[in-house]
């Protein structure tokens, strides 16, 4: 009977694979089916208790600038995107076939022990942030693809069991913290639910047994529900239900459990997975239980996530610098932004300038953001050479001006510069102020001998004392009229790229 009962369980097995209908999702068993409770402490898992607990920690205020990491199994095809794991199931089919074989062959798995990190030294990847002027360092723990970077007790899919053999987000986390800079991680288990369920791969290892407790296996999206990768405003205001089942709530809860217990972070970052209000329950468990450790370490931590994911007790992020807040807002927040046009590594990899960075960072900055500029590993662990020379031109503008960007706020306004009809010479500045008597304004585009700055105008602000240019050893004369602050400036820009006013007022 158990023999028939096995070849049945195969036959059945064979067919869901060839009619494209995964087996139901496997998890993780545990004790009376559910994570561990919320520690005792002043968070309870309601809004009212975390908004009237919360703060925002006054490291991230100040630090200003991050940076992110996404780096992972991905990073071995290094084509497409980040999202290659879905991709080669579904668009870039023929890619991955012509390249690497059969998808049912030659899976996503395979490339886990490609994924070598023999480069990877966490100590230089954590001076070259620290030389970069960052303040924080957040790598992705898991990705989408379910590969864990840390040492699990939960799932051999990690990288202490596969791939690399160690514990690259341990490593890392002594080294950044070693360098003097906070570390935080981020998760994006909740996407897994259905992220690499195929639509063109009709022979796959997606729903074979073997590697269930890698692949899910990914479940097939339902219509009446919204995507695991999080809910389109129509579906929120649809009122439409996650897809994700209670089991695997449970199992996201208890890893994001040990996560926190076995590293803690000074912040634990979310993607969009986690935006539907139907898992508000099991994101106010998290919450509860992130901070109520913390009041335990002594430490100051945050929820970083996305669109109104957490109505309170999170500092909200905006993915790439186009979504982020235009005016000033009365709140603090941070934008993903990556050095190159995608996240995880590919060749080709096209990047920015460190002047676009500075410029992203002081538009930030001037309005109440932080900048996480997301940076893109190759698979062996080194970070390539032209991503760290962004890096180092940064860190060498960061020298010269960090006194106007590190422990500074938005000012009242948060910049001025030309506007329709306006002459197009007009000077670009923007804002941030230090203490009760130093303003400073960015001049984000070099202008020569004279310049204005209307906001700073006699009838608009207390007497200005003193102007100097950051820099620039000699202090600047000027003239305050109502017409604005006139500074006489060299002829040509004494620093690396935008230059920095130091304003003392009386």
């Amino acid at each position: 009977m158990k023999k028939r009962v096995t070849i049945a369980l195969a036959l059945a097995s064979v067919m869901a694979i060839a009619q494209q209908d995964p087996p139901p999702r496997v998890t993780i068993e545990l004790p009376q089916g559910r994570a561990a409770s919320i520690p005792a402490g002043p968070y309870a898992a309601t809004w009212e208790s975390i908004r009237a607990n919360y703060t925002t920690p006054q490291w991230f205020v100040h630090g200003k600038f991050g940076i992110f990491i996404h780096w992972g199994v991905y990073s071995v095809p290094a084509a497409g995107s980040e999202w290659y794991p879905r991709h080669m199931y579904g668009g870039m089919l023929k890619y991955h076939t012509e390249k690497w074989g059969s998808p049912k062959v030659f899976g996503y798995k395979d490339f886990i022990p490609m994924f070598t990190a023999e480069h990877f030294r966490p100590d230089e990847w954590a001076a070259l942030f620290k030389e970069a002027g960052a303040t924080y360092v957040i790598p992705t723990a898991e990705h989408h693809d379910g590969f864990a970077l840390y040492d699990s007790k939960l799932t051999r899919w990690d990288a202490k069991e596969m791939g690399p053999k160690r514990d690259l987000i341990g490593a890392l986390s002594k080294s950044v913290r070693a360098a003097g800079m906070k570390f935080g991680v981020s998760n994006h288990r909740m996407e897994h639910w259905d992220f690499m369920y195929p639509t063109q791969a009709n022979e796959h290892d997606l729903f074979d047994p073997e590697y269930a407790d890698f692949y899910g296996p990914p479940q097939k999206p339902d219509p009446s529900k919204s995507s695991a990768m999080g809910p389109t405003e129509e579906e929120v205001m649809e009122g439409k239900e996650a897809p994700q089942n209670q089991a695997f709530l449970e199992e996201w809860l208890a890893r994001c459990q040990e996560i926190i217990d076995t590293y803690q972070p000074d912040m634990l970052w979310f993607d969009n997975g986690i935006n539907s209000r139907a898992l508000d329950s099991i994101k106010l468990r998290l919450a509860a239980y992130y901070y109520n450790r913390a009041e335990e370490w002594g430490k100051d931590v945050s929820l970083s996530t996305k669109h109104d994911a957490y109505l309170y007790g999170t500092i909200r992020d905006f993915e790439r610098q186009g979504r982020a807040p235009k005016e000033k807002t009365p709140y603090y927040w941070q934008v993903d932004e990556p050095i190159g046009h995608k996240f995880g590594y590919v060749e080709g990899l096209k990047l920015q300038t460190a002047g676009q960075v500075i410029r992203k960072l002081i538009d930030n900055i001037s309005r109440n953001g932080n900048l996480c500029l997301n940076i893109s590993p190759k698979a062996d662990g080194t970070i390539p050479e032209d991503q760290q020379l962004v890096l180092k031109e940064v860190g060498r503008w960061m020298r010269i001006n960090g006194e106007a960007v590190y422990g500074t706020h938005a000012w009242t306004f948060f910049g001025e510069g030309p506007r329709v009809n306006e002459n197009p010479s007009a000077y670009d500045f923007r804002f941030t102020e230090k203490g009760t008597h130093t303003l400073y304004a960015f001049l984000m585009k070099w202008a020569g001998n004279e310049v204005v700055i209307k906001s700073f105008a006699s009838d608009r602000l207390r007497t200005v004392q003193q102007v100097s240019l950051l820099g620039h050893a000699e202090a600047l004369d000027f003239k305050q009229t109502e017409d604005g602050l006139i500074l006489s400036v060299p002829a040509e820009n004494p620093n690396v790229d935008v230059s920095v006013f130091r304003i003392i007022l009386e």
